[in-house]
């Protein structure tokens, strides 16, 4: 190892003095490859931002297995099942309780503005802690007054005015589908790509927002087990037990499948997973071009070096070296710039957008993939080049 360290010493830098012989072109290329790993960013933050967003109520749910309708499509589109499925799994073994939770969308006006907005309303039994989220554990007795609900203050819109006047002990009243409510607390979950907002409240206000709807008739079933009971076991026996009508899930599969529904089910999943690869294609498609137009201009320099007995293995080394020299520089704007698109997009959307050290980890591995198949491309004339041609 210390030899080969020691070679790598003594070595001429060839791939690097190529590059920095032309500087004009190596701003250029560098300026592509950030480019192209700025759209990886944006493309992988705003996938990650979409499963993030979508399962941040599925992540503080408080439950080990849970019941929901199989015509369920996601939580934004739940079906309803029947509360008897409820009672029947109490009679399994290892289920320790069973509650029901009611999930819609509906418009309400907006506090400030009045303008409509669609948000989703969470109905839970305030008597059994349904959530982990302490700011909804810590006022849950305040929903059980009638007509009160619970604000996201992470809802995206213009709400700060509400939100002050909610913090400063000051209830808030508003529209719900031509019905007064007050909203007497906040808490935070966030906006998605599926609804704007959320608001949570009592079971019993749920049903008076939507007086249709029975109180049989529940969105997720949240079943609670025993200390020292196996959710997978108990789910098989729950799936045995119960009809047809209910799928059994525990916590970590419903969480999948939800991501599963935006990730397979959905344009936009496809749609963030195409930019990332089209973004790979043009970053390829750049450093090929500077690498292709490096070789070309040095091949007569190239053929000297076959001439003196040097092989194609270490011509292609130093290609390969101009190739990672460029991934390595390109990728540093390249992991800045997301900093600052990320902030503008967190700040207008309220969307779950961060740099991480494993998404950068991934973009660094594609950018160095994308340039090592650029040089293996760029060097194809190089091999084939005979010294006799060249003079």
């Amino acid at each position: 190892m210390i030899g080969f360290i020691q070679q790598l010493r003594q070595r001429t830098p060839l791939g690097w003095l190529q590059l920095s012989h032309e500087k004009s072109r190596l701003l250029v290329a560098l300026g592509g490859i950030a480019f192209a790993d700025v759209l990886m960013f944006m493309q992988l933050g705003f996938q990650t931002a979409l499963f993030e967003s979508n399962t941040k109520l599925h992540n503080s749910i408080q439950a080990d297995i849970l019941l929901i309708s199989p015509q369920g499509r996601n939580v934004l589109n739940i079906s309803t099942f029947t509360r008897r499925r409820l009672y029947q799994a109490m009679d399994v073994q290892g289920v320790k309780s069973a509650e029901p939770m009611y999930i819609n969308f509906i418009d309400w006006k907006n506090p400030k503005t009045r303008q409509k907005t669609s948000v989703l309303v969470i109905g839970v039994n305030p008597e059994k802690q349904a959530l982990n989220l302490p700011d909804v554990n810590r006022q849950i007795d305040i929903v059980k007054l009638p007509d009160t609900i619970l604000f996201d203050r992470a809802s995206r819109g213009d709400y700060k005015e509400a939100i002050a006047q909610i913090e400063q002990g000051k209830s808030v009243t508003t529209e719900i589908d031509r019905r007064t409510v007050t909203i007497s607390g906040l808490f935070s979950i966030g906006a998605s790509f599926g609804a704007d907002g959320n608001l949570i409240t009592s079971d019993q206000n749920f049903l008076r927002l939507f007086p249709g709807r029975q109180a049989s008739s529940v969105s997720i079933g949240l079943l609670k087990l025993q200390p020292g009971y196996n959710p997978k076991q108990v789910k098989a026996a729950l799936e045995s037990h119960l009809g047809n009508d209910v799928k059994v899930l525990t916590k970590a599969e419903f969480i999948e499948f939800e991501t599963d529904y935006w990730k397979k089910n959905t344009a936009i999943g496809f749609i963030f997973s195409l930019g990332v690869a089209m973004g790979f294609m043009v970053g390829v498609i750049i450093v090929y071009q500077v690498l292709s137009t490096d070789v070309n201009s040095h091949i007569k320099e190239y053929a000297t070096f076959k001439a003196m007995g040097y092989n194609n293995l270490y011509l292609l080394g130093v290609v390969f070296e101009e190739a990672i020299i460029l991934a390595v520089l390109g990728f540093i704007p390249g992991a800045i710039a997301p900093l600052a698109l990320y902030s503008l997009t967190r700040n207008a959307t309220n969307l779950p957008l961060y740099m991480t050290v494993a998404r950068a980890t991934t973009v660094l591995m594609l950018t160095m993939a994308m340039c090592i198949i650029s040089g293996a491309i760029a060097t194809r004339k190089l091999q084939s080049a005979d010294p006799a041609d060249m003079f």
